[in-house]
């Protein structure tokens, strides 16, 4: 029996982005100040999938680009996934974690661990992103309830009031870091976006958080479609409204703050993958999701490799190589939407 044609586009556009990212995982860990074949590469991860040592250049690839390039697609991932659940909960096309001062929230919670728990190194694993969720989440509930106007939530003033709240939380930020000039050494390069010195052991962290993260929305996706006609008609077809909302939102804070307590602050990639998605997949999101989860991996390990080699040995942060592409994404989407009225 021959697939419907919908079903094997979606399909086949799935196993695309899934190929894109495995040749984008590639590239960015054969690529560098100095390069490696891109054959060296698979042969180093099949050596040490089996269990076999190589040499120095094996070292460099498994201990070091591997875990920063794998890590770069979890973050993408983390904040598509957040930018995907926001736009559905806040039936706002703008919605983003960074735009809505999520991400600024998760990182003054997870300077605040950062100044707090000193140098060890174990206290910082755990208390930085337990800081961080604390941020995030404290930060969309502020949000939340400044753009309610008499229980209605007003899509520009949530923008307006993501905007002024970020600011706001980025200046405390700032001054925690003056204050406590060590701490302020060794995070203002990661608050613009950095992937640099990432082990092993924060690819396992973040990867915990996101498949935490993941859950409410893989299982109630269709709750995510019915959330799209808006809150009195989802009720009306059985969906817990404010309940939903709060674990769902809670999701969301969960996977910024893993990605923030690992990259910093990361702007758009939530902005622009859900968008691009929906312009070849449509709205539903039971493909939506996953796809988007792939294609903002895929955006963050290009816009990492790039943040390396543009400028070697001089790298940029990664922050900065998202904002340049987001930004001007931002504003086709505010001209658009003006048409659309």
């Amino acid at each position: 029996m021959t697939p419907a044609p919908g079903i094997s586009r979606r399909v086949l556009t799935l196993a695309g982005l899934g190929a894109a990212l495995l040749l984008a995982i590639v590239a960015g860990v054969a690529l560098g100040a100095v390069s490696i074949p891109a054959g060296d590469v698979v042969s180093a991860v099949t050596r040490a999938l089996t269990g076999h040592s190589g040499g120095l250049a094996d070292a460099v690839i498994i201990d070091l680009r591997l875990p920063r390039v794998l890590l770069a697609a979890l973050v993408g991932a983390s904040l598509a996934l957040a930018g995907v659940l926001y736009q559905a909960l806040f039936k706002n096309p703008l919605a983003d974690p960074y735009i809505l001062g999520v991400s600024a929230g998760a990182g003054l919670g997870a300077t605040l661990a950062l100044a707090a728990l000193g140098t060890s190194y174990a206290a910082r694993a755990v208390g930085v992103p337990i800081g961080a969720f604390i941020g995030a989440a404290l930060t969309m509930l502020l949000v939340v309830r400044l753009a309610s106007r008499r229980g209605r939530l007003d899509p520009t003033s949530l923008l307006l009031a993501g905007i002024a709240v970020s600011y706001t939380l980025s200046a405390l930020t700032s001054f925690v870091l003056v204050y406590d000039r060590e701490t302020m050494t060794s995070v203002v390069f990661w608050m613009m976006g950095g992937l640099q010195n990432r082990s092993w052991e924060h690819v396992g962290m973040l990867t915990v958080m996101f498949a935490a993260g993941s859950v409410i929305p893989v299982l109630y996706h269709r709750e995510l479609d019915l959330m799209l006609l808006g809150d009195e008609r989802a009720g009306q077809l059985g969906v817990p409204v404010e309940r939903f909302k709060l674990i769902a939102l809670a999701s969301a804070s969960l996977v910024v703050a893993g990605a923030v307590s690992v990259s910093g602050l990361i702007g758009f990639v939530g902005l622009m993958t859900p968008h691009m998605v929906r312009l070849v997949l449509g709205p539903r999101h039971r493909m939506l999701l996953p796809a988007s989860v792939l294609a903002g991996a895929i955006v963050l390990v290009i816009a990492d490799l790039l943040a390396r080699i543009v400028l070697a040995p001089v790298e940029i942060p990664v922050g900065i190589v998202t904002a340049l592409a987001g930004g001007p994404f931002f504003v086709w989407l505010l001209v658009r939407k003006e048409r659309g009225r």
